[in-house]
Formats: C-alpha cells, sequence, structure tokens
C-alpha cells in the first residue's frame, strides 16, 4: 500500500463524514444472521477519496520540481 498522503480539509472532512455513515450502518446491523448490512459503497468512496489525494500530492511534488 502506498504511503498516506497529506490531506486537505475538505478531504479529512468527508473520510470523517464516511467514516461516521460506517460506523452507523455497522450499528444497524444486527449480525445474527451473517451480517446483511454491506459497506463497499461506502469503502470506494473512501478509497476513491485516497486516491484523488495521492493524485494531487503526485502532481503538486512535480509542479514544485519544474519550478
Amino acid at each position: 500500500m502506498a504511503s498516506d498522503p497529506k490531506l486537505t480539509a475538505g478531504e479529512k472532512a468527508k473520510l470523517v463524514w464516511l467514516t461516521a455513515r460506517m460506523a452507523k450502518r455497522g450499528i444497524a446491523d444486527d449480525r445474527e444472521y451473517g451480517g446483511r448490512v454491506s459497506q463497499r459503497d461506502l469503502e470506494r468512496k473512501f478509497e476513491r477519496v485516497l486516491e484523488q489525494a495521492r493524485k494531487r500530492e503526485e502532481r503538486d511534488a512535480q509542479k514544485n520540481e519544474r519550478k
């Protein structure tokens, strides 16, 4: 796994919001019948935000090298 990028305030807020949504779904899942609540969509969104932050950081690093 790549190193964690530096996050902007907006990215941090979005990740906190997605984490809270995952926790809420986890609480709603009764787990008595094998965990019927899927969190995969929220996990993909979380990973997408991190991937965008990595790309932004790489782009900024390349831009700074040129100067």
